[in-house]
């Protein structure tokens, strides 16, 4: 799958001139082998339903966090309590930590900023007051079943 991507990507790239087709192969030959070298194929079952689950949540959230934060952030008499929180992530270092840290980072006001010494996340956030932990949480927990099944992933 990744071999005809990459050629695919090649054929856009040269407007599908066939003079360039045997090169096109090559090159994406090598970037398979490349690619499979840095990121080999690992069994992801992804739930579609648990998925949808996550994507009306993470929506929800980002509405309400956004108008949250564009009230406080307007309003002088609402002041911003920013601060850091440290937040124990349950999926393993990797790819799956990487892609939740992403998506953290799209919520309104949080956002992953390091790692500490034991591998939790720090997290910088525009309100101490709010429970960004307990958010977090819950994030984490529908993003790991939307993976499929909550194991922990890389």
């Amino acid at each position: 799958m990744r071999g005809a991507m990459f050629l695919v990507l090649w054929l856009v790239l040269t407007a599908g001139k066939a003079a360039d087709l045997a090169a096109g192969v090559v090159a994406a030959g090598l970037a398979t082998w490349v690619s499979l070298q840095l990121l080999p194929p690992a069994p992801l079952r992804l739930s579609a339903l648990d998925l949808a689950k996550f994507t009306q949540h993470f929506l929800r959230q980002s509405i309400l966090a956004g108008v949250d934060v564009a009230w406080k952030a307007l309003d002088p008499r609402l002041p911003l309590r920013t601060g850091f929180v440290v937040y124990p992530s349950r999926l393993a270092p990797g790819n799956a930590q990487s892609a939740f840290c992403t998506l953290a980072s799209l919520m309104p006001g949080t956002l992953p900023a390091d790692q500490d010494g034991s591998g939790a996340l720090v997290i910088h956030c525009l309100d101490m007051g709010q429970p960004v932990v307990a958010q977090l949480s819950q994030d984490e927990d529908l993003f790991r079943r939307a993976l499929g099944g909550g194991q922990d992933h890389d």
